[in-house]
């Protein structure tokens, strides 16, 4: 049994550093806005007309 609770020890420890670090990233990292931009070719606002 002792493997187990070792096993089981370390599981929650290595979901501690990862749950830390995501609140670490939470709290210490600020997003950057900037501008975005998107070209739309011409032909898929006005597509041109079919004949009949």
């Amino acid at each position: 049994m002792p493997t187990l609770f070792r096993f089981l020890f370390v599981l929650a420890v290595i979901a501690g550093i990862i749950y830390g670090s995501m609140v670490a990233l939470v709290f210490l990292v600020e997003p950057r806005e900037r501008d975005v931009t998107v070209r739309v070719p011409s032909e898929r606002l006005n597509p041109p007309a079919q004949k009949p």
